[in-house]
């Protein structure tokens, strides 16, 4: 009986006292955080900074371009025969000139033969009948013979001489139709796939051809410019060639290098933009017909301006501004106006001097007058506030729950303290908040 009421008044007084060591810890734990809370704000702010620096920097206009060929031809035959020989390989880069295929030349040739033989027999034909005319001259020159006669033996020979005149340009015509029996190449280039074999009939009716020749050295670039830009580009077009370049897909690699050719004489009134041919040497075959490529076009540079890093730059209510650190190593807020900027770097044209220093990263703790410690590269990161590790106190089981839950099962209440031990153990194992970089 005596324990029955023991019990009840034990397990209350556990239970006090349990509670009053949880709010007695928690408030402990409250004040020590408080205390490295305000420790840490007294310390300085670790940052890094980059300095201001003169440089030329280049101005380019940005936009996408399709890789054409200089030149492209779709040979075809101009007379009707067969092919005797295909004398390319496919893929086969070929100089002007080159024969490509040979297709029978015997009937061209037959009829040459015969054109320069129609020529020798009115040349003959001519040559007596001046030989004629100079005999009937003479003899009406001297009253022998008429001149009526004379005068028919000229318009003869001038006959004759127009017959022959017109053997020559059969000889010509002919000896054309003869050569067009081998295919040649009409420029440098290269081949692509061979459409026609040996064998076949060809006929300068066919549509195919018998190969597609492209000329990628040099080879040209279209690519359109908003209308906006047009302005920019033609004052320094005017001025003198413009670099343009081929930039691969990461952004940053040159590709090749090359000369704006010409700006098209019109706008396109359907998308607002301007379109525009580079040239390239294309070497070393980078680029290929019908390849989509990034260019730049450089319009100006501007000479010794100030620079910064592009991180330096922060935007707020009143505009852009930066944080410059002193010989204090205390920082300032001072607005700037950015000229021009990338990825990389920022153009500064006014509120910034050479070789002032500037914050680059660590902007969380940072206000006017903030001190600051400047940090080198190999130490952590600036912005990484040091972490505090959480420690979630774990209030303590009182006795008379252990007991109470003990008669309800025994082997129950254990595996739930186990449970309770690992998930304690696991939250003191927690990592520290991870830091946010600026």
């Amino acid at each position: 009986m005596k324990l029955r009421r023991i019990l009840p008044i034990a397990v209350g007084a556990a239970v006090i006292v349990a509670v009053g060591a949880y709010v007695m810890y928690g408030e402990q734990q409250k004040d020590q955080k408080q205390k490295r809370a305000r420790a840490f704000q007294d310390q300085p702010a670790p940052v890094l900074v980059a300095p201001a620096r003169n440089a030329d920097v280049p101005i380019y206009l940005d936009a996408v371009g399709n890789t054409k060929a200089l030149n492209t031809a779709t040979v075809t035959p101009q007379v009707t025969g067969q092919i005797m020989k295909v004398l390319f390989r496919e893929g086969q880069d070929v100089k002007r000139g080159f024969v490509l295929a040979e297709i029978d030349p015997r009937t061209y040739q037959a009829q040459y033969d015969q054109a320069v033989a129609k020529k020798a027999q009115d040349q003959a034909t001519l040559a007596n009948a001046r030989l004629d005319l100079d005999r009937y001259t003479r003899l009406a020159a001297s009253n022998s013979g008429s001149k009526q006669q004379a005068d028919t033996q000229k318009a003869l020979v001038a006959q004759l001489e127009a017959q022959v005149a017109g053997d020559q340009g059969a000889i010509a015509n002919t000896l054309t139709m003869l050569s067009y029996t081998k295919i040649t190449a009409p420029f440098d280039g290269r081949t692509g796939l061979r459409m026609v074999d040996e064998g076949n009939l060809v006929q300068p009716s066919t549509s195919n051809g018998i190969v597609v020749i492209t000329q990628i050295q040099p080879i040209s670039v279209v690519f359109n410019l908003p209308q906006q830009q047009f302005g920019q580009v033609n004052k320094a077009f005017t001025a003198g060639p413009l670099a343009v370049d081929a930039i691969a897909a990461d952004g940053k690699t040159v590709i090749d290098g090359g000369k704006l050719q010409v700006i098209d004489n019109q706008m396109d009134q359907t998308t607002g933009t301007i379109r525009m041919k580079a040239e390239f040497p294309n070497a070393n075959l980078q680029l290929w017909p019908g390849q989509f490529v990034n260019v730049r076009v450089l319009v100006d540079t501007l000479k010794q301006v100030v620079v910064v890093p592009t991180a330096a730059v922060q935007r707020g209510p009143n505009g852009t501004f930066v944080y410059v650190v002193d010989g204090e190593s205390k920082v300032a807020v001072r607005p700037v106006t950015v000229n021009q900027q990338d990825d990389t770097g920022a153009v500064i044209s006014d509120g910034l001097k050479k070789d002032e220093r500037v914050v680059t990263t660590g902007f969380t703790r940072l206000s006017n007058g903030t001190r600051v410690r400047v940090q080198t590269g190999d130490e952590p990161a600036p912005d990484a506030a040091p972490g505090v590790a959480p420690q979630t106190p774990t209030a303590a089981v009182p006795e008379g729950r252990k007991k109470r839950e003990g008669g309800q099962g025994q082997s129950q209440g254990e595996g739930q303290g186990e449970r309770d031990g690992k998930r304690r153990r696991s939250t003191e194992s927690a990592p520290n908040t991870p830091s946010t970089k600026q």
